[in-house]
């Protein structure tokens, strides 16, 4: 509820514009950044999972690892709608990264290893969220819990070619969202950038595929 406030204050009720020298404070832990921006992705792809690829394929959609290639109308599994918007703030100028990793991943590049594995082996004990510093780069990590919320994500991770384990359940930890970002506290301007350049990564990923949807044959085109 306290960083439900919080955000609410700083997009919706702030009564006046932050002065300068307040702006450049450091006010809050990157950890308690995280966190906000762990919810609101938790939120975001509880809903592209379940209201957009659980409700779509049964209305005819179609989503794949191909979606993004031109000649393809299909939208992204929610996996790789989650990694669009990490491209997307890739390209940004705010140096937040994000990953999804798993212990047993269909693509190898998305193995823990080292520090991670670590944390996410005592994650696997307590689903807790996990927190370190990265000594190499300087940049807290956060890693957030990432369950099988869906029957769509069973069923996927269950049934690919390339999968590494094939009996998941509705439920089960399957991975760990992780956030980098540098340093251990952040300003309130670099928290507002943080969840913008999050917004407008998902509102990207999310336009390309209407600009699918709309390019679609109008006697098979869903209502939008």
């Amino acid at each position: 509820m306290g960083f439900a406030a919080v955000m609410v204050y700083l997009f919706a009720s702030a009564p006046t514009p932050l002065q300068a020298a307040d702006a450049a404070k450091k006010s809050y832990s990157t950890q308690e950044a995280m966190a906000m921006l762990a919810l609101e992705n938790d939120v975001t792809r509880t809903l592209y999972t379940k209201a957009i690829v659980g409700a779509g394929k049964p209305r005819g959609l179609a989503f794949s690892e191909h979606w993004a290639d031109p000649e393809v109308i299909d939208g992204p599994l929610p996996a790789l709608f989650l990694r669009g918007i990490a491209d997307e703030l890739k390209a940004s100028d705010v140096p937040l990264g994000l990953y999804l990793g798993s212990d047993f991943p269909i693509e190898a590049s998305n193995q823990f290893l080292g520090r991670q594995a670590e944390a996410f082996s005592q994650m696997r004990g307590d689903h807790a969220p996990q927190y370190f510093m990265d000594e190499v780069t300087n940049e807290t990590i956060g890693m957030y819990p990432d369950f099988a919320s869906a029957a769509a994500c069973v069923s996927c991770h269950n049934e690919h070619e390339r999968t590494s384990k094939s009996d998941w359940q509705l439920g089960d930890l399957m991975g760990a969202t992780t956030w980098s970002y540098p340093g251990d506290s952040v300003t309130t301007d670099e928290l507002v950038a943080m969840l913008k350049a999050y917004r407008a990564g998902v509102s990207s990923v999310w336009s390309r595929y209407l600009g699918e949807i709309q390019a679609m044959n109008p006697d098979v085109q869903p209502a939008i």
